[in-house]
């Protein structure tokens, strides 16, 4: 008997551009919702929250459908979070951006600050250092993910486990923390390697 397809919530918040992310995580096998519904963020398999923009805007929207308490009570409960691109760096303490600090959802301390580099935005394919015993990157360690984005983390905890990649200094490009996980490139825009890695997170929410 075929296991029935995990469910997902893509957490609706007004973030642009989710559909990519919606169809991507169908493609792989789940069962999809796009809502900020709580019963439905409750009881979803598991919970991707989406981000593209500026930091401020993203943890605006966030508070405005009450998702900073969804998923803590979520992850109290651990089950299953992913945040993707701006939806990974509001899981840090905080961000500043053209001076302006704003606090985050303080899952993890650090700060996403600017990119120090010749050229930003980082726009483009790139290389990632996972670590030993990753889940996420598992059979995918040696690929290429799609990154849009001019703020990152620079830092993070000793008791998370950390994927690293550079534009001008390295830059934390994923992390794993139990239920918790995030990437900061778009697995929806980055092709089979990104696909694999959908795969790999979907496996953990059986």
């Amino acid at each position: 008997m075929t296991a029935p397809a995990p469910t997902v919530v893509v957490l609706d918040y007004g973030s642009g551009n989710v559909r990519s992310a919606v169809r991507a995580l169908e493609r792989v096998g789940a069962q999809v919702e796009l809502t900020a519904d709580p019963d439905a963020v409750a009881a979803a398999d598991g919970l991707v929250v989406p981000g593209v923009g500026a930091f401020a805007a993203v943890m605006a929207g966030l508070a405005g459908v009450g998702a900073p308490r969804m998923i803590e009570r979520r992850l109290a409960g651990g089950r299953p979070v992913l945040g993707i691109c701006v939806g990974q760096q509001v899981l840090f303490s905080a961000g500043v951006e053209h001076g302006e600090r704003t606090d985050g959802l303080d899952q993890w301390p650090g700060l996403v600050e600017r990119l120090e580099a010749p050229v930003v935005p980082h726009m483009g394919w790139s290389t990632v250092t996972p670590p030993e015993g990753s889940v996420l990157f598992d059979g995918i360690a040696d690929e290429r993910f799609y990154f849009v984005h001019s703020y990152a983390a620079r830092t993070a905890p000793e008791y998370v486990r950390v994927t690293w990649a550079e534009h001008g200094h390295p830059f934390v490009a994923a992390v794993e923390n139990g239920a918790l996980s995030a990437t900061q490139f778009h697995p929806e825009k980055s092709g089979d390697a990104g696909a694999q890695l959908l795969r790999n997170w979907l496996a953990t929410l059986r």
